[in-house]
């Protein structure tokens, strides 16, 4: 079990065995009341720009029709739906687990799919993800995919989605920038170099964040974004700088405080309507990439953060594994019913359990936050990415530690392993670096003659992987 800097040896005393403490089992996850909200609102802070992000995702595209979604309803949409999804994670799940429309999903569901069908169309295949997800975790075949990973895998999915977030932050906050297409594919802020006061406020946030943290000083991250914040204000206020820079969030000073939500997407889906107006393959297709992504995404990031948290046992499995996959397929469902995309599990839930969270109240904390935010729109906009990204390197650091349990010395797991988390970074992508990881392991043990060291249903599953990596010449195949 990973061990957070952050979390004492001792537990802080908790007052007597509360209703609230026996519910949510505080005193067994060695954690307090103050911890749990202090970590809920760290994981909403960093996860804040997600209410801006996907509306401008999702508002930038047209549809089939030409027709393109309201930003303020879209706004309305993410925010409810995330509040709702990430209470229910903490309710009914009990883990620190904050749930938001997939940043996997949304770009197959603008990119894919609405250019070949109308937006309830699309919302309808949406929630078709979400009960297809829920069949798997309800009849426990997705519990038991899961746990017929190998142990070194899911060590190296923990390392990969802390690479990734890290990755995330870095590019997010313009350290890390795309190169020219005849030059590297990456480079060290934008054209080789850093440059931007946006730059400078995520160097003094990380900073100032490392200080604070390596003194285990309670509250270092959201304290860290706090000020990081106040400087961007500041700064954006006193030196020309171009808005966009920033990127979703531009740090500037609230024109007003309210923001009246419009839940105008609400219930507009049309279940079956994209099979007939897109065709059965192109339908067909674009279903089985959202479910692929919404299956696999949630499964590294659940497994990744619930292992920082220490809610894994010693074999790396998790008792309440199925209860946690079937809520998040529920999540998936409530984001297309909503208008938005389909809900999952986010990696930024780990920035709560870096301040100590372990239980569903952080959760119930982030959600209530999300559902607030429906009604405080402005104020959601304050928070610039610059501020917020130190937190996903910290954070992305401390999962990196997980790769001391894999063990390098012995090929078979080391390749995989490799695949695993080098993939996650390099395509922005947990579901590419799940199953180049699965795929390398079965073909290694193929290779090897150790059949029987293979579970059934990992070979299934590699040869979905196989399809869905081979999913251009699929349909070349059968559409020419």
């Amino acid at each position: 079990m990973t061990q957070i800097q952050t979390k004492p040896s001792t537990p802080e005393p908790v007052a007597g065995r509360s209703a609230l403490d026996r519910f949510f089992r505080l005193s067994e996850r060695r954690t307090t009341v103050s911890r749990e909200i202090r970590g809920g609102i760290t994981t909403f802070v960093a996860m804040a720009y997600v209410i801006l992000l996907v509306p401008l995702i999702l508002g930038g595209v047209a549809d089939v029709n030409g027709d393109k979604l309201s930003i303020a309803q879209l706004t309305t949409a993410t925010a409810f739906s995330a509040g709702l999804s990430t209470i229910l994670m903490g309710v009914a799940g009990n883990v620190p687990l904050a749930l938001a429309a997939g940043l996997g999903v949304v770009p197959v569901v603008a990119f894919q799919a609405a250019p070949h069908m109308t937006w309830p169309q699309t919302m309808g295949l949406v929630v078709l993800m979400g009960v297809i997800i829920v069949i798997l975790a309800a009849t426990g075949l997705r519990t038991m995919i899961i746990n017929a990973i190998p142990l070194g895998l899911k060590n190296a999915i923990g390392v990969g989605i802390g690479m990734f977030i890290a990755m995330i932050g870095l590019v997010s906050a313009g350290v890390v920038g795309h190169g020219a297409q005849t030059g590297p594919p990456v480079t060290l802020g934008a054209g080789g170099h850093l440059s931007g006061w946006p730059v400078v406020v995520f160097a003094v946030g990380l900073l100032v964040m490392l200080a604070l943290f390596i003194r285990k000083v309670p509250g270092a991250i959201l304290i860290s974004i706090a000020i990081a914040t106040v400087l961007a204000i500041i700064v954006n206020a006193a030196a020309t700088i171009d808005p966009q820079t920033w990127g979703p969030v531009v740090p500037e000073k609230p024109k007003g405080f309210f923001a009246a939500p419009d839940f105008g997407l609400a219930l507009h889906i049309d279940l079956f309507g994209g099979f007939a107006e897109a065709g059965g393959l192109v339908a067909g297709v674009v279903l089985f990439t959202l479910v692929l992504t919404g299956f696999f995404d949630a499964m590294g990031t659940v497994f990744g953060v619930c292992d920082e948290a220490g809610l894994l046992d010693e074999k790396g499995t998790m008792p309440s594994l199925g209860k946690v996959l079937t809520i998040d397929g529920v999540a998936q469902i409530i984001g297309g019913v909503s208008g938005g995309a389909g809900n999952t599990v986010y990696v930024e839930s780990a920035t709560g359990v870096g301040e100590g969270a372990r239980t569903g109240l952080t959760s119930l904390v982030t959600g209530g936050l999300f559902c607030l935010a429906v009604f405080f729109t402005p104020l959601a906009a304050v928070v610039p990415i610059q501020a917020a990204a130190p937190a996903l390197v910290i954070v992305g650091a401390l999962m990196m530690t997980q790769a001391r349990k894999i063990d390098w010395n012995d090929l078979e797991v080391a390749v995989p392993a490799f695949l695993t988390i080098v993939l996650m970074p390099f395509t922005y992508s947990i579901t590419n670096g799940v199953g180049a990881g699965l795929i390398a392991f079965v073909v290694i043990k193929v290779a090897r003659g150790k059949f029987r060291e293979i579970h059934w249903l990992i070979g299934v599953v590699s040869l979905v992987f196989a399809g869905y990596f081979g999913i251009s010449v699929i349909e070349l195949l059968l559409g020419g």
